[in-house]
């Protein structure tokens, strides 16, 4: 097999994960101003409650795809067979699920059309077989389909969204664009595998690995959908909704930056894993986390630094909280992401998904139970604290359970001098925005100059990690002239 570049395969998974999150991200001044956060709010816990139906229609299958696809990468029998059986699964999760959730939307009263609409929310977990390309390591594949439609869906929001009373023309916009992007996956689909022979299928034999991953699923739910339906359930404000909606929807684009290299890592290590290679999959495994001390702490440090500046001319009024918010969840950034090494790259590539379980299962009861009494006294701050608890342990569980595997020692130490320039941008930052207002000038001055100090102290320290890069990447710009 050749392998695709990881640097590359990278720079296309970080594209459309942003891709997920863009839209939202560069309609949000607009509809912060047009449905308000009060709109914004009746949206996110809408949306929150629709996606439990999606939860159960996904069943972890796509980390499960992803997987099982990486270890026959270099089969085309093998991974027809693959492709059939766990789309099966998924078409019949799918068709369940649809059909309760009409029913239930049908019961909402005045709100029935806000959830109807988001019914291809649902057809578009049944046509998304983006898992496929993952696995086979073709990222260049989703990034290419789904930007069309993700550019569509940004003009139709500045077209047709324009009162207050247009959330459902949102909702509708959101969800059908995220279903057409989905559908259109399958035009290469011939490429990769070929039609099913239905006495070779045994889709059952899976349900044991589906079972497995679907428990940490439903975990994880818990911190990016109950943290939203518990606010709505217990403050009873759209309001707090909406402050935790923006300011999780910053932090998701942040942390995308940092995550993104583990969907990438889960075939390539799964592929040395199924080859008996273990030292490969230690040497991807340090790499990994020496990159997330590499970019999560300055995208950290900074987040914390530049939010006051940020988000009242982002957001408008009425948004201040938001900030606040963001400043708590910023510390989620480096929790997260070695969380995400940890536990997706390398636990489930290495079929241990029931150490991923159960550490993930620990960390959502932990957040449940505080989210029932910080809630109360914090509202949303409170969820979002409950939120970092609950991550850090789930971290810290994750890397005692490896320390025998992967030295915690060796991890700490490929990450002292991140620390020590972030520490020093972080001053600088704090520093700088004392003498600065909030403006879009301002933010980006603040950007560029915490880039450029914490650059340039790893430059002065010699770090190898971003010596070697930046001289790749030298070298790739003089051999183009």
């Amino acid at each position: 097999m050749i392998h695709k570049s990881i640097k590359k395969n990278y720079i296309y998974n970080l594209m459309y994960q942003i891709l997920i999150l863009i839209t939202p991200l560069i309609t949000t001044p607009y509809l912060s101003r047009v449905l308000g956060a009060d709109g914004i709010g009746t949206y996110s816990y809408i949306d929150s409650v629709s996606s439990y139906f999606v939860l159960f229609a996904t069943l972890g299958l796509t980390t499960l795809g992803q997987r099982e696809t990486s270890y026959v990468q270099d089969n085309r029998e093998k991974r027809t067979i693959i492709f059939w059986e766990i789309f099966i699964i998924e078409l019949i999760a799918c068709l369940l699920c649809t059909i309760a959730y009409i029913i239930f939307s049908l019961k909402q009263g005045s709100n029935a059309n806000l959830y109807l609409v988001l019914v291809f929310n649902m057809l578009a977990v049944l046509v998304n077989i983006s898992w496929l390309y993952q696995g086979m390591e073709e990222f260049g594949q989703i990034v290419f389909k789904n930007t069309v439609f993700k550019i569509i869906g940004i003009v139709y929001v500045f077209v047709f969204v324009k009162l207050k009373d247009d959330l459902i023309l949102y909702l509708f916009g959101i969800s059908f664009f995220l279903f057409l992007g989905n559908l259109s996956l399958w035009l290469n689909l011939p490429r990769y595998v070929d039609r099913p022979s239905f006495r070779y299928l045994h889709p059952s034999k899976h349900l044991k690995a589906v079972i497995s991953l679907f428990i940490p699923t439903i975990a994880i739910q818990i911190y990016t959908v109950l943290d939203k339906t518990m606010i709505g359930l217990i403050t009873n404000s759209s309001f707090e909704n909406g402050y935790y909606e923006q300011a999780i929807k910053i932090y998701r684009m942040v942390l995308t930056l940092v995550t993104s290299l583990g969907i990438v890592m889960i075939p390539r290590v799964g592929f040395f894993y199924n080859k008996g290679d273990t030292e490969a999959v230690q040497k991807y495994m340090y790499r990994g986390y020496q990159f997330v001390w590499f970019l999560g702490i300055p995208l950290s440090f900074g987040l914390l630094a530049i939010s006051s500046n940020f988000v009242p001319w982002f957001f408008g009024d009425g948004y201040a909280k938001v900030a606040s918010l963001i400043s708590i969840f910023s510390f989620l950034i480096l929790v997260v992401g070695i969380s995400n090494v940890t536990g997706v790259q390398y636990l489930i590539p290495t079929k241990r998904q029931h150490i991923f379980s159960f550490t993930v299962i620990v960390g959502a009861l932990i957040n449940l139970i505080l989210n029932l009494f910080l809630i109360r006294i914090l509202q949303s701050y409170g969820a979002a604290i409950a939120s970092v608890i609950a991550e850090t342990v789930i971290t810290a569980t994750q890397l005692y359970i490896v320390r025998k595997e992967l030295s915690p020692l060796v991890i700490i130490k490929s990450g002292y001098h991140y620390f020590i320039a972030g520490g020093i941008m972080l001053f600088a930052l704090l520093a700088i925005r004392s003498i600065l207002t909030p403006s879009i000038l301002h933010t980006l001055i603040l950007i560029f100059s915490g880039a450029g100090v914490y650059f340039l102290i790893l430059f002065v320290m010699k770090d190898e990690f971003f010596i070697s890069n930046l001289r790749n990447i030298l070298i790739k710009f003089i051999n183009r002239r």
